[in-house]
């Protein structure tokens, strides 16, 4: 199974995310957005196989969000799309891309999904323990 994530190695959710696919047996491609950011085209395709609104995929924390005045309801799917081709720091992440869908994965157990198979356990780097199995009965 081929996967890509969307990375930045300095946030924690990311890291976690990538180890949870490495313990899924899986080496996907790693893309630091931020050195090497997606084209316009690329990010709107994310964007709609995410199913997600474009806001949603709007970064707040540690960006010019506020900065830029984003919250504001004025600006257009276009425009906010603009404003993260101009600073891919707004790109939230991590964003994995699979056969099984493209997913942003906050938190990061949002990529159990996507995985090839049951990783049982996974303890986050916060000490948070997740588990991919079913609950026991």
């Amino acid at each position: 199974m081929s996967m890509t994530i969307y990375h930045n190695p300095k946030c924690g959710t990311s890291r976690n995310t990538l180890e949870m696919i490495r313990k899924s047996g899986v080496e996907p491609q790693v893309i630091e957005y931020l050195k090497t950011p997606p084209s316009r085209e690329e990010l709107v395709d994310l964007i709609k196989r995410t199913g997600l609104p474009v806001r949603d995929i709007l970064r707040q924390k540690g960006t010019p969000y506020d900065e830029l005045g984003l919250g504001e309801d004025r600006w257009t799917d276009d425009q906010l799309i603009d404003f993260m081709m101009e600073h891919p720091i707004l790109i939230n992440r991590p964003i994995v891309v699979s056969e099984k869908g493209v997913r942003l994965c906050r938190p990061s157990e949002k990529v159990l999904d996507l995985l090839p198979k049951d990783i049982g356990s996974f303890t986050k780097e916060d000490g948070e323990v997740v588990s991919s199995g079913a609950p026991d009965a």
